[in-house]
Order: C-alpha cells, then structure tokens, then sequence
C-alpha cells in the first residue's frame, strides 16, 4: 500500500515519502506524518532469521512506497556497513531480565548514528527523484548527539551543506571536541550562548522565515533538517525495535508473540516515538517507558497531561536529554488528539505563547501503553556503579537514566516482563560523569587520561571516534549569541554579501 504524508498542523497532505524527507519540516510548522499507518507483512519469525540489513529494508519499504527496492536497498547497504564495528550493527547485551540494545558502534558512537547513517543517501536519492536542482542546506540544533552524526553523514556529500548549531556550555567535552574537530569543506559548527531550546527555536524559526526562504531560493538554495522532526530521521529509528524482538526471538529468549517492555532514555521524543511506531506496526510491546533526567518535563507531562516548559533548565550529566521542547511529541499529540490538526495546532499555539499546554482526559486515556519517570543526578551516578559492580559493564549516563527508570516501573506496576533498553550511547562519550559514577578519585585525571582507564576496567576497546579526535585540530571555533543564529547563516551561505 502506497503510505503517503501530512503535516500535523493541517497545511499539507498528501505528501510522497521523499517529499517529506526532502523538505524536512512542513511549510506550516507542522510535522509529517503517516496518513495511515502499514503493518509489517512477513512473520517476526521470518525476521529473526534476517541480518539487520534485511530487516531495514522490510521496514522501511513500508514507509518510504515512492522509493524503489534498488534505492532503498542501495541506501541501506550503503550505511549500513563497516563503518560501524560490529557486524551485528546492533549487540544486544542481557543483564538480568533487562536487554541492552546497543545502539552506539556506528561511526560517532551514538544512537543516532542508527538513522543519520542512512539520512544523507535518503535526502540525496529524494532529491533525484523530485528533481531537486537546489543546493540542500541542513540546518540543525543539537542536544550534543546529532550534531557529530549528522556532521559525518552529510560531509562532504555532493549537493548539500551542513549547519550545526549547539549550546556552547551544554555538551561533553568528549561531544564538543567530535563537532569543532569535523572535517569537510561543506561543514559548519556554531556555538550559541544558551541552551539546546534556544538552538532548535532559532532553527525552527529559520524554517518558518519567509523573507529568509527567499534569499535561498535567490541563491539556489533550499533548507532541510537532519533532527528527527525529519521523517527520514524517524523511519530508520523503528528498525531497531522491529529488529531487536526479532533477534530475541530467533536466539530463544522469548516466545513468538510474547509481550516486551521498552524503556527509552528521551528528551526529544523522537526515539521513543520510533518505539510507539514499532508497536502500531506489529511488534508486540506492551509498555513504553519514558525516561528522563532531571529536565523532567515529559514525566510531568505524563503524570499530569499538562506540558510545561515553564521552569528552570537544569544541566545534567545526561546533556543529550537537557531539553524542555520535546518536539517529537507533537506527533504524538496529534494521534490522540484523533488525528485533529485544528486540535493539535491549537496546543502547539499555545505552547509557542504560553508556554504550556493541558490535553484532554479523552486523549491522557490513549496514553496507556506510556510510563514516564526521571533519574535524579545521585541515582544516575549510582546506576552506574552499581551495574558495573554486579555486571562488570559500564554504560552512559543516558542509559543510565533509563536503568533506574526501567526499575522504577517494575516496583511501581509489578509488571515484570522482559524489558528491552535503549542504550544510546558509548561510555566514552561521557568518559568523566561515567568514571566518577565508578570512583570519585578519578576526578583529578584529564579527559583522555580517563579514556584510556575506561578502557583498562572496562575491557573494550577505545573507539576509533574517540581516537580520531585525541589530536586533531579544531576546526570550527564560531560562537554567537542566540538571537545572532540568522545572521550567521546568512554569512555562512553568502547571504549577506
């Protein structure tokens, strides 16, 4: 069945897959999103005896219809490969009743390696197909993660630019160094003085700037986005679930059919959305755990059905999820509120004047299959030594969070099905709050001196991403104050000449 898109918002619809991918955001500010949603069409016991790159493809054909088998085909071998370090692209590791899904061997050593891999082949073959003559500008605001992999997936690719902007005091040292140090003559790393918000509200601004949208099209230029309010972002992100139930499967962990948890470490949504995406396809999850860290603006949404960005923006070890707009919930917003874009524009106005926004008692009741709590900063940093001291396995402070969530639930509900976790990045992206966690001693050693003592205890060794960066030379040392975003796009592109 061909699957075609529309804007949560109302301002378009019927929308091909590649058109969707290519424009990024819809012109109304809105979303895109399926107008109806496909089920999978081969067993989860055929799937478990595929390879990850197989499974990609019986996903995604559902989603992307105006893709022909050889172009999908050909984007996901083409990222799918060794520039991740194990074969397997996703390891799951059990501890206990609880699977690790390990989605950082890509090439930055984050979960988004998963889709922004697989990204730039999409946008470059969706260009093709619609006959895109204009030069594609990827404008995107990072929490720490997508910068780097959108950064070293669009490097140096034909017919596209690359603009990052990031909070300048608001990632890891480890993360700031993978972006300041990114090759390639198409590339661009800006600093802002303020928090991730700031970074995707000057983004999302952009977007929505007609005067701006102009002087691109004057230029032969055109803005997409690599944050996963690009379905293009979303669609590679459901193959990780489909895959890991299937895996389970195949290795006899669990029975054709039985129900799993997902818990998800999320600030942006995004990834648990690709969850949710799983389930509504065929994959039988049962509950969808949303972990946050102290941000914990999603918890309270889920507790209250009132989200509120009205507080204080705390900075944490988990920088990734130091977010108070989760975008992708929109999306969400929009399936219970009926599918109603009026409904959905109307919450998202108020949001954007106010602040917040509370959702109906019809729509908190189709929010069942969701869990959310948060990990203080003290129970993240004893996650971490206690997994290490039972387990002798180290993870991140954002799988962390997720840990101490998965627990609460299953003390809070009872509920003690097999849990799938999404662990979303290496130790050594967060080698120094990951190393104190494990002992405070370790305070007074440098960043890479706790590199190569991450690797001493841990046994695994140091990632080429890690390596690549011990000396390379800072390439991007552009900071702006927040309000300054525009203009330093325009000067980026030639704009302003």
């Amino acid at each position: 069945m061909e699957v075609l898109y529309c804007s949560t918002r109302g301002g378009q619809k019927d929308v091909t897959a590649s058109q969707a991918v290519l424009q990024g955001l819809s012109h109304d500010g809105g979303l895109f999103v399926p107008q109806k949603f496909p089920v999978l069409d081969v067993s989860l016991k055929e799937l478990s005896e595929m390879t990850y790159q197989q499974v990609a493809y019986e996903v995604m054909k559902l989603f992307l219809t105006d893709y022909t088998e050889e172009e999908l085909k050909a984007c996901i071998g083409s990222a799918y490969d060794s520039k991740f370090d194990t074969e397997e692209i996703v390891p799951i590791a059990k501890l206990g009743s609880t699977y690790h899904l390990e989605l950082f061997h890509g090439k930055t050593i984050a979960f988004k390696d998963m889709a922004l891999s697989i990204l730039p082949y999409l946008m470059v073959t969706a260009a093709r197909k619609n006959h895109c003559r204009s030069e594609i500008v990827i404008l995107t605001a990072t929490s720490g993660d997508t910068g780097k992999a959108a950064l070293a997936g669009f490097a140096d690719v034909p017919g596209t630019r690359i603009i990052v902007f990031y909070p300048k005091n608001g990632v890891s040292p480890i993360q700031e160094r993978q972006m300041v140090t990114q090759k390639g003559a198409n590339t661009a790393v800006i600093g802002i003085r303020g928090n991730f918000d700031d970074a995707q509200n000057g983004v999302k601004a952009m977007f929505g700037d007609k005067e701006l949208e102009k002087e691109l099209a004057d230029a032969n230029l055109q803005f997409s986005s690599a944050n996963s309010i690009n379905i293009g972002r979303l669609v590679p992100q459901i193959v990780y679930y489909v895959y890991a139930y299937a895996k389970l499967l195949g290795e006899g962990e669990i029975e054709d059919g039985e129900k799993i948890n997902v818990t998800v470490p999320t600030g942006n949504f995004g990834n648990i959305l690709a969850a949710f995406y799983a389930k509504s396809i065929g994959v039988p999850i049962d509950r969808l755990i949303c972990a946050s860290n102290e941000n914990r603006v999603l918890y309270d949404f889920f507790d209250s059905g009132i989200y509120d960005k009205n507080r204080e923006f705390i900075l944490t070890s988990s920088p990734s999820m130091d977010i108070l707009i989760s975008s992708n919930l929109e999306r969400l917003i929009y399936q219970i509120a009926d599918f109603d874009s009026e409904k959905n524009a109307s919450f998202m106005k108020e949001l954007s004047e106010t602040g917040r926004y509370e959702i109906t008692s019809k729509m908190r009741e189709a929010l069942t299959a969701f869990y959310g709590n948060y990990a203080s900063e003290a129970e993240t940093a004893a996650r971490i030594k206690e997994i290490y001291d039972r387990f002798d396995y180290i993870m991140d402070t954002h799988t962390a969070v997720a840990s101490v969530v998965s627990e609460k639930f299953r003390k809070a509900t009872g509920d003690d099905k097999k849990m799938i976790l999404a662990s979303t990045a290496s130790p050594y992206k967060f080698t120094r709050s990951v190393m104190n966690a494990i002992d405070p001693a370790y305070e007074s050693k440098g960043d890479f001196e706790l590199v190569d003592e991450l690797c001493r205890i841990s046994g695994v060794e140091i990632p080429e991403a890690i390596n690549e960066i011990r000396n390379a030379p800072v390439l991007h040392d552009r900071v702006c104050e927040k309000d300054q975003m525009k203009d330093t796009v325009r000067n980026i592109l030639g704009l302003d000449k």
